[in-house]
This record gives C-alpha cells, sequence and structure tokens, in this order.
C-alpha cells in the first residue's frame, strides 16, 4: 500500500470512530468547571456564592465590554490606561463600605487583570470581603448572571 492509500485509511478510521463517539456520547461538554480543591487566595467558585448575598460585583473588563454585557449593578473597574483609577477609587468607594463583600471579575479564567484590582480594592482597607470570582464573566454568563449582549445590528 502506498503513502497516500495508508493516509486515507487512517483518516477513514479516525472519521469513523469520532463520528461513532459522537452518536454514542453526543455533544462535548464545554461548561467551565470549578474546583474549590485548586482556588487560590482570594479566589472563589460561583458556586460557593449565596445566591441572596449582598454583593458588589467590580468588573475588571474594557468599559465597553462592561457597558455590553456587565452583570446588573456592577461597577467598572479596570486598568486601562485610559481610565482614571482615581475616579474609580471615588465612585467605588462609598459602594464598598456598604456591601460586605466585593467579588470582582474579568473575561474568563485566564484573565489575571481581577486579582491585580482586587489587590488595590484591599489595599483601601475599606472593611469588605474581597474576592476573584474563578472563571470571571465566562461563568457568570454560563450561569445566567449577565446582562444579554446588545445586538448592534438589532438597534439600528
Amino acid at each position: 500500500m502506498n503513502a497516500f492509500g495508508q493516509f486515507a485509511a487512517i483518516v477513514s478510521i479516525s472519521c469513523a470512530a469520532a463520528g461513532g463517539t459522537y452518536l454514542i456520547k453526543g455533544e462535548p461538554v464545554r461548561r467551565l468547571a470549578c474546583d474549590p480543591a485548586t482556588l487560590k487566595a482570594g479566589e472563589v467558585c460561583l458556586e460557593q456564592i449565596p445566591p441572596d448575598d449582598k454583593i458588589l460585583w467590580v468588573d475588571a473588563r474594557l468599559r465597553k465590554d462592561w457597558e455590553k454585557s456587565g452583570v446588573p449593578g456592577s461597577v467598572l473597574w479596570n486598568l486601562d490606561p485610559a481610565e482614571d483609577m482615581q475616579v474609580f477609587e471615588a465612585e467605588t468607594a462609598m459602594k464598598i463600605m456598604e456591601t460586605p463583600r466585593v467579588i470582582v471579575y474579568c473575561g474568563d479564567e485566564n484573565c489575571g487583570i481581577s486579582s491585580q484590582v482586587a489587590e488595590r480594592i484591599r489595599s483601601l482597607q475599606l472593611g469588605a470581603e474581597v474576592s476573584v470570582l474563578r472563571g470571571g464573566w465566562r461563568a457568570l454568563s454560563e450561569a445566567g448572571r449577565v446582562k444579554k449582549p446588545v445586538d448592534s445590528a438589532a438597534s439600528k
């Protein structure tokens, strides 16, 4: 058998195996899993947060993303150089003092900006427990806790 014949046989067997697995098992599960045993200090899983807790959600994403699909009632605090950090502190400080718990989130589980924002909030020493949400916006989105993204084509 020549090289092309071998390649065709391997591809057809692989496709048949993949198709069979898909038919038997179904689509792959792509939901974000959060294992409390793997959390770093200051991180929290969404499942660990009681739904009736009084929480101030802090969005560490870009302003355009926060406006488009942030958690209802959340505040913006990011590290964008175009933003004014003192304005974030001034606008958010009173809300933080009124809330026993602050949870910072950014785009997904690979975003480190939320940890940096959480550290800045902790350095203000306003008395609130400050945590970072493992999985960020993606975890909130999968749980249905964010605004529906605004479709710019539909608004025209």
